[in-house]
């Protein structure tokens, strides 16, 4: 197994594929923050961790049955499609991109239509209204389906098993160190949380268009996400300036107001 990392260009692929694996877990550790965010405040350290390991575990079965992964994109039966010039190719792969999309639009939007209706406000802060298992599930739902894009793309990057398992161990790593900070950061900030929802999204449309047999390419994708993203740093940014001014013209007006009622 060492022998392998003997390469220069194989610590170049392990080094190229941990930037990957670290990039498209971003996704992961902002759905996983999201929704151990229902969770007692006690309790979300300890469902992010879960999470994440979870996410590693079951990236390194994956990789275990690296060769049937790779057949999974072999069709299971044809499906003739009206605005389709060719049959339409059904495989695992289809099915799982696309029920996880699926799955990612519909709770994406139900947190979004509670985070305006009020719910967490009227739950009142840290959620409380969920329960660790069902906490659990969801991230597991989840974990399947990225681990199962993650694993597809570290094959199209390295050759071998036992570089691909490193470069997974050492991106969880990295996320298991910044995941807090992550997940503070977005659920300190409701407009962040509501821009990561939907970047959520935008990536479980990705994913169904891709069982259509539709590419997107994911580098547009995640640049209108960091470009989302630069501008809402910049809008926090700006308020922050705003405050002390409108804060001190909110006590001129009360002044004006306690005169004049003198």
């Amino acid at each position: 197994m060492f022998d392998v990392f003997s390469s220069p260009d194989v610590w170049l692929s392990l080094l190229t594929l941990t930037f990957m694996e670290v990039v498209l877990g971003i996704d992961n550790i902002v759905f996983i923050s999201i929704v151990v965010s229902r969770l007692p405040r006690e309790q979300q350290g300890r469902g992010r961790t879960i999470g994440l390991i979870l996410a590693l575990v079951f990236r390194i079965i994956l990789l275990s049955f690296i060769s049937y992964i790779v057949h999974a994109n072999q069709p299971l039966f044809t499906w003739n499609l009206p605005w389709l010039d060719e049959p339409y190719a059904v495989s695992w792969r289809d099915i799982i991109l696309f029920a996880g999309g699926l799955f990612l639009l519909a709770k994406s939007t139900t947190e979004i239509h509670n985070k305006l209706e009020g719910e967490e406000e009227h739950h009142g802060a840290g959620g409380g209204n969920s329960t660790m298992g069902k906490i659990i599930v969801q991230i597991v739902l989840v974990d399947i389906v990225f681990s199962f894009d993650s694993i597809l793309t570290a094959v199209g990057l390295v050759d071998h098993v036992s570089v691909m398992i490193v470069a997974v161990i050492i991106s969880m790593g990295i996320m298991l160190a910044f995941s807090k900070y992550v997940s503070d950061f977005v659920n300190n900030h409701p407009t962040v949380k509501m821009l990561a929802l939907s970047f959520l999204i935008l990536i479980g449309v990705m994913l169904v268009v891709e069982a259509l047999h539709a590419h997107i390419p994911k580098g547009y994708i995640y640049f209108a996400m960091f470009f989302s993203l630069v501008v809402e740093m910049l809008n926090m940014k700006l308020r922050k300036k705003s405050d002390p001014v409108q804060l001190r013209q909110s006590e001129i007006k009360t002044e004006d107001i306690t005169v004049q009622g003198r």
